[in-house]
């Protein structure tokens, strides 16, 4: 039931360089407009530097996660930021960037990236890799380690009623989260299991999806279902368009 969605892999490292160089950009506006010494600029462009490399570095986890996510590789993390420190070598006009990272590897993590996504009701897709970033000029000494650690998860849980017969009632209720925080999908589907085949919902007869606008969706549908335990299975892309799901068996509420 794994949904593959075709991304052009090149934009996660362009948008990146993008973050980085309209931030010097801005910040290069600021010191023409305000005057500033080239002490004060040197300075003002090393904060800047850092913090875009920070932004552009999470850019990059999140982008390989949603590749990842959808079918490619777990290496593609590690492909994705050696190229990025690479670009950044040449992006700092007063000294030469150094930035290394390593990626989380244990019983969950492989290669920085965890997708766990189980029959127990809940789903997630992670990656999280650890920075260091040592910037040196004749101004500016700056020594940073930073993390970026990136999550959509998914919580599914479902109740159900015989109306007649082999027809049921189902109601499932699941709810989307980026880092821990209630997020919206951009798209989410949910699919029941009759007999040997999933089915998605929205082909049912009375479904209605409700949307609370907090990242948290209630679908409602019946269809004629024979077996006792209905399983229920929720897939959504986040914003970000990264793929998560996660599966559960419903509850008789009668």
């Amino acid at each position: 039931m794994r949904a593959l969605r075709n991304r052009n892999r090149g934009q996660i490292l362009v948008i990146a360089v993008l973050v980085v160089s309209l931030i010097m950009l801005s910040t290069q506006l600021y010191i023409l407009e305000a005057g500033r010494s080239v002490t004060g600029a040197q300075t003002l462009r090393a904060i800047d530097f850092v913090l875009a490399v920070k932004l552009g570095s999470k850019h990059i986890v999140t982008g390989s996660l949603a590749e990842i996510s959808v079918g490619e590789a777990y290496t593609i993390l590690n492909d994705e930021l050696e190229q990025w420190i690479a670009l950044i070598r040449g992006m700092y006009e007063f000294g030469r960037p150094m930035l290394n990272f390593t990626l989380e590897n244990n019983s969950s993590y492989t290669n920085g990236t965890c997708l766990s996504w189980n029959n127990e009701g809940v789903g997630a897709s992670s990656s999280s890799a650890n920075f260091s970033l040592y910037l040196l000029d004749n101004e500016v000494y700056v020594e940073l380690s930073y993390a970026a650690n990136v999550s959509t998860s998914i919580t599914l849980n479902g109740t159900y009623r015989t109306v007649e017969g082999d027809t049921k009632q189902v109601n499932v209720t699941c709810k989307v989260l980026n880092e821990g925080e209630p997020a919206l999908a951009k798209n989410t589907s949910i699919l029941f299991q009759n007999s040997s085949s999933w089915l998605p919902a929205e082909t049912q007869d009375n479904y209605l999806l409700t949307d609370y606008g907090n990242g948290t969706y209630l679908v409602s549908f019946e269809a004629s279902i024979p077996q006792a335990n209905i399983s229920v299975s929720a897939q959504a892309f986040d914003l970000r368009e990264i793929y998560v799901q996660a599966n559960s068996t419903c509850v008789d509420s009668t």
